[in-house]
């Protein structure tokens, strides 16, 4: 099922509660991100303005999940 995912780049603009993040993707659209378990364990901070990959389902474009801090 990896093969489902639709991998882009972005720019965090705000930082939500819980983990939530608002992201800009290069195609100028706005989506809710959250982190991702490794993410999460080795406490990667993530701030505004800070350049990510996203992980999207083909499913629904406005959610994603951050994979990377670049």
């Amino acid at each position: 099922m990896k093969k489902d995912k639709i991998m882009v780049e972005g720019e965090v603009i705000e930082t939500l509660p819980n983990t939530l993040f608002r992201v800009k993707l290069e195609t100028n659209l706005e989506i809710l991100a959250h982190l991702s378990g490794k993410l999460r364990i080795h406490h990667i901070k993530i701030v505004e303005g800070d350049r990510v990959t996203i992980e999207m389902s083909p499913y629904d474009l406005t959610k994603g999940r951050i994979i990377r801090r670049l």
